[in-house]
């Protein structure tokens, strides 16, 4: 997969995803990349989630995820998340809480793959030239 990120000038970058849409990230009029992280983890495992419950023939109505990165201080460099709480709250029609629970622990566990990849830690090189 390939991404393609463009300054814009000052904090702002526009990205290009080969889906075909763009995502724009500001650290002071838009997500930052620490937030857009967060919102990835929780769309992928809402995707999977929602999907799995579907397939049990259970009918969500609303679904919210609530995400909580936990970071070291401002000014301590690098800051990576040194944990990550996700609480799913689901509104349905006679939702049964262990296909919920397994629906969960399934994207959790198997499915998501920017879950994978925070747990997992991944090998990522550099490259650089000037034009």
């Amino acid at each position: 997969m390939n991404v393609q990120v463009d300054w814009k000038g000052g904090m702002s970058f526009d990205s290009v995803v080969p889906s075909g849409g763009q995502l724009n990230f500001d650290s002071e009029a838009g997500p930052t990349p620490m937030e857009a992280l967060l919102c990835s983890l929780a769309a992928c495992t809402a995707m999977d989630v929602v999907l799995i419950l579907e397939k049990k023939r259970q009918k969500v109505t609303r679904y919210r995820l609530e995400i909580v990165g936990e970071r070291p201080p401002k000014g301590t460099y690098p800051r990576p998340f040194v944990t990550i709480k996700v609480k799913h709250l689901l509104t349905g029609e006679n939702l049964d809480p262990m296909a919920v629970a397994r629906a969960i622990e399934l994207s959790d566990k198997k499915y998501c793959s920017v879950s994978m990849t925070l747990r997992a830690g991944v090998a990522m090189t550099s490259e650089w030239s000037i034009d």
